[in-house]
C-alpha cells in the first residue's frame, strides 16, 4: 500500500513542476522529427515489403503499415514495451511500499517518455491521476439510465464518449491551436481520461453487479489498487497486486492490432482522444480480439464440469483431440506473431503458482499447458502451439471473485487505453497525417495478376 506520507510529500513537487513528462517529451521531438524527415526525404521511395494477393484478402495479416515505438511483439521474447520485456518491467518499474508488482503510473511514464521512471516519476503520474480522477455527475446519470442487462463494454465506450465534452484538444483546436501544439493538448486529454478509468470501470461493475454501490477512490492507494478498492476489494492485497500485474501486461501490443489501429486511425482525422479511445474499445469488444479471454475461461469451466473435476492428462488429451477433430479450436492457444509461450501468460502463471497453486481451475490451466501444445504440434497445421495471454486471464480474475465473464474485456480495455493514448500523443507529436490507404477492385487485381503471368 502506498503510504499517505509519500503522497503528501510528492504532491507539492507535482504542482511546482507540472508533470515533467511534457518537458521530457518536448526535448526529444527535434531528434525524432529530423529522423523521420530524413527517412521520408532520402528514402521515401524505398519499398520495405511486398504485399501479396493473399495478404490483401487476408486482412493485411503481417503487412507492416504502422510505425510504433511504444511497443513491439518480438516473436521469441514476447511483447516489448519501450524495448523492455515483461519480465524486465516487473523487475525494474517502481513499486509502492509493501507490494510485489509495480505501479501503473511508472509504466505510463515509460510509455509516454520512453525512459525508465524513478519512484518519484511514477508517483507524480499517480498523483496526477488522483487529482483528475473525479467523475462528472452526469456520467452516473447516464450509467444509471441504462438497463442492467447492457453489456459492460457498451457502458465503457459510452462513458468515454460522454467525457468528450471536456476535451482540451477539441476546445483548443476550435480556438486555432498551432499544429505543433497538438501533442500537448492530446497529452492533457490522455491524462484526464486515464485518470478516470478505474472509477469508470468500478462504476460500471457496481451498477451491473453490486446494486449500484458507490465507493470513492482511496487517498492512499495507487491507480490499479484503487479499482480493486472501489469494487469492494479494498482489503484483498493479493488482488491489488493482480490488478497491477493485469494492467501492466495488457497495456499495449504493437500499434497495428485491431483496437490500437482503430484508435490511431480515428485520431489521425484529428478527432480527439475520447473519440479515438471509444472507437478502439469498440474494436476490442469483438470475439476475435478482447472477448477471447472470456471464451477461454468458459472452455476451461466446460472441461472441468464435463469431468466433474480435474481430468487426468490422458482424459484431457483424448478430450482435446476429439475437439480438434470436430473442427473446434482450443481457446487461448496460438498467436499470429509469437513463436513461444506468451510472456504475459508466464507472468500470470508465476503469480498463480505463488498465490493460488491449489485452485483447481488453475491446475487445469497447467494441465492444458502440459498436454495441448504437443497435440497441436502433431497436427502439422499450427505454427505456434503455445498459450497466449487469454489462456489464463480469466482464471485469475475468477479465483479472486470477479466471476462476471463479460466484464473481463473492460479490464482489458482499461489497461489498453494506456497504450492507445501513449501512441496518440506521439502520433500528434511527430505530425502523422490522416490515414488513407488505397483500395482496389477484384477485377483490377485479377488483371494485374494475369499481366504479371504473361511477362
Amino acid at each position: 500500500m502506498i503510504q499517505a506520507d509519500n503522497v503528501r510529500i510528492l504532491r507539492p513537487a507535482w504542482r511546482e513542476r507540472k508533470y515533467r513528462m511534457d518537458e521530457r517529451i518536448a526535448a526529444q521531438l527535434p531528434k525524432w522529427r529530423d529522423q523521420i524527415k530524413h527517412l521520408i526525404e532520402q528514402h521515401g521511395d524505398s519499398a520495405f515489403e511486398k504485399v501479396t494477393v493473399s495478404q490483401i484478402y487476408g486482412g493485411l495479416r503481417g503487412v507492416t503499415t504502422i510505425v510504433s515505438d511504444i511497443s513491439y511483439v518480438d516473436p521469441e521474447a514476447g511483447i516489448r514495451l519501450r524495448g523492455y520485456t515483461i519480465k524486465e518491467l516487473l523487475e525494474l518499474l517502481p513499486k509502492a511500499e509493501g507490494t510485489e508488482i509495480p505501479m501503473a503510473g511508472g509504466l505510463y511514464y515509460l510509455l509516454l517518455v520512453g525512459e525508465l521512471p524513478t519512484f518519484e516519476d511514477a508517483m507524480i503520474v499517480e498523483n496526477t491521476w488522483h487529482d483528475r480522477s473525479t467523475l462528472p455527475s452526469y456520467l452516473l446519470d447516464i450509467i444509471n439510465a441504462m438497463p442492467r442487462d447492457t453489456h459492460p463494454m457498451i457502458l465503457f465506450s459510452q462513458s468515454i464518449m460522454a467525457l468528450q465534452r471536456d476535451s482540451v484538444f477539441s476546445r483548443r483546436y476550435q480556438e486555432g491551436m498551432h499544429k505543433e501544439d497538438y501533442w500537448e493538448a492530446t497529452l492533457e486529454d490522455s491524462l484526464n481520461l486515464t485518470a478516470k478509468l478505474p472509477s469508470i470501470a468500478a462504476l460500471i461493475y457496481n451498477h451491473l453487479y453490486r446494486e449500484g454501490e458507490l465507493t470513492s477512490p482511496s487517498e492512499v492507494l495507487d491507480w490499479s489498487a484503487n479499482f480493486a478498492h472501489m469494487i469492494g476489494k479494498g482489503n484483498d492485497l493479493e488482488y491489488h497486486d493482480l490488478c497491477r500485474l493485469f494492467f501492466i501486461i495488457h497495456s499495449d501490443h504493437e500499434g497495428a492490432n485491431a483496437s490500437a489501429h482503430t484508435a490511431r486511425l480515428v485520431n489521425s482525422t484529428l478527432a480527439d482522444v475520447y473519440y479515438a479511445c471509444s472507437a478502439g474499445l469498440n474494436a476490442l469488444a469483438g470475439p476475435l480480439h478482447g472477448l477471447a479471454n472470456q471464451a477461454c475461461l468458459k472452455w476451461l469451466l466446460g472441461v472441468y464440469n464435463h469431468f466433474n473435476g480435474l481430468p487426468t492428462k490422458e482424459q484431457l488429451k483424448t478430450y482435446a483431440e476429439k475437439q480438434l477433430k470436430k473442427g473446434h479450436v482450443i481457446p487461448g492457444y496460438g498467436h499470429a506473431v509469437l513463436r513461444t509461450t506468451d510472456a504475459r501468460f508466464t507472468a500470470q502463471r508465476d503469480f498463480a503458482l505463488e498465490h493460488l497453486p491449489e485452485d483447481e481451475i488453475f491446475q487445469l490451466v497447467e494441465r492444458v499447458y502440459e498436454v495441448v501444445p504437443d497435440i497441436l504440434m502433431a497436427t502439422g497445421k499450427v505454427k505456434n502451439p503455445w498459450p497466449n495471454v487469454d489462456a489464463i486471464n480469466g482464471t485469475l480474475q475468477y479465483h479472486y471473485g470477479v466471476k462476471e465473464f463479460e466484464f473481463y474485456t473492460v479490464l482489458f480495455g482499461m489497461s489498453r487505453i494506456m497504450g492507445f493514448t501513449a501512441g496518440l500523443v506521439w502520433d500528434r507529436a511527430i505530425g502523422k497525417p490522416i490515414e488513407r490507404p488505397k483500395s482496389i477492385t477484384t477485377k483490377r487485381l485479377s488483371d494485374f495478376v494475369e499481366s504479371e503471368q504473361h511477362q
